[in-house]
């Protein structure tokens, strides 16, 4: 089978400066390619990364990109351009994946044989699955985001695939146990992320008498090229922490090596996942990470985390849409950090969830609905 996969327009393939979907379609992609198929890969131009080239079986094929801005309609314009300069290079395929919003829309007409077209919905949808009408199937990361999918034609169309994770990698870093309780978040440092609530808690912890030792871990990166919330944002939230917590809180530059960031997830006790981003969030790569890497996660109620997160067995959920929502993740923390038994035994049925998303088992399902799109002329 001949498989195209498109990311989007800022950052580079391989992952050299992260980015869940450009991390997890690679990963899919060098298995795709382990199997037998022929692999293109559609990414940005980057510095050090030739135009073209073969590795580990996948064609890439590198179009000048650019970076993300603050605003979104300007982010729309960047991906309209960015797909006209994807749709110049396109190869005869089978079925090409696309992680782009406006491409899907008027690739089917305009480059037919690019191949079936897929859809992977990376944030919310707002309305562009209407204009979808020659896509063959849109892949949901959760069941939340399915949900979500009108009109009733697109959503027949839909399954719910959620994204892999390096599932024996974390699993053989992880540990528990240490000098304090170490509580971690690893993500962009925006405030659609809701460090601030973090930070709070942490604040609020730092108030409570007879908790075991404990220290917070950020790891991200901040700027806004990079998906972070500027360095004026983040500077005022460290000078904050500090006030509010002196040294509980460190932070730690973004990692993108994937053994380190493995080991980096290993080194946590809990992790926290405190996203206030209803309109953004679509499955929590991290989350799962993290739960494959022996944490016991705490994250907010945001629905996308309802497939991996079930309340008081494979993590806690905390309500970020309370008055007081810094008080609810506190509490959730304190219970943690206070009780060594019950971090474990929800750490443990978490790292067997997380399974589900290991690449090996994502493949198969995705390799054989691929299979049936490139075949017929299904549409469910």
């Amino acid at each position: 089978m001949r498989i195209t996969i498109v990311t989007g327009y800022f950052l580079p393939v391989p992952p050299l400066r992260g980015g869940a979907t450009e991390r997890s379609w690679y990963g899919l992609a060098r298995l795709f390619a382990e199997a037998g198929h022929s692999v293109t890969f559609v990414s940005r131009q980057w510095p050090g990364l030739p135009v073209n080239e073969i590795e580990s079986g996948i064609t890439h094929i590198r179009v000048p990109g650019f970076d993300h801005t603050r605003h979104m309609f300007a982010n729309i314009v960047l991906d309209f351009i960015w797909g006209l300069r994807v749709s110049s290079v396109l190869p005869e395929a089978d079925v090409i994946i696309c992680n782009t919003i406006t491409l899907p829309a008027w690739l089917g007409w305009a480059h037919p044989g690019a191949g079936k077209i897929v859809v992977m919905i990376g944030r919310t949808p707002k309305g562009q699955v209407g204009f979808y009408r020659r896509v063959a199937r849109i892949y949901a990361p959760s069941s939340s985001m399915a949900s979500l999918i009108t009109p009733r034609w697109a959503f027949a169309r839909t399954k719910v695939i959620g994204y892999p994770i390096e599932w024996a990698m974390h699993s053989t870093a992880s540990r528990q146990g240490g000098p304090s309780v170490t509580i971690g978040f690893v993500g962009r440092i925006h405030p659609e992320k809701g460090i601030q609530l973090l930070v709070g808690a942490a604040r609020l912890l730092s108030s409570q008498a007879g908790l075991p030792d404990w220290k917070v871990t950020i790891v991200g990166p901040t700027s806004v090229a990079e998906g972070g919330g500027g360095e004026e944002w983040v500077q005022s939230l460290r000078t904050e922490a500090a006030k509010a917590s002196g040294n509980k809180i460190e932070w730690v530059p973004a990692e993108f090596d994937p053994v380190k960031l493995a080991q980096l997830y290993g080194s946590m006790d809990v992790f926290c996942y405190p996203s206030l981003a209803q309109k953004g969030e679509t499955f929590g790569v991290a989350v799962a990470e993290a739960m494959a890497a022996g944490c016991a996660v705490v994250v907010s109620s945001l629905g996308c985390f309802g497939d991996l997160v079930e309340d008081g067995r494979t993590g806690l959920i905390f309500d970020h849409r309370t008055a007081n929502p810094e008080k609810n993740l506190a509490e959730c923390l304190a219970r943690l950090i206070a009780d060594a038994q019950l971090r474990l035994e929800i750490a443990a049925r978490g790292k067997v969830r997380s399974r589900n998303y290991d690449y090996p088992e994502v493949t198969r399902t995705i390799l054989a609905d691929l299979t049936l799109l490139a075949r017929t002329d299904a549409k469910n």
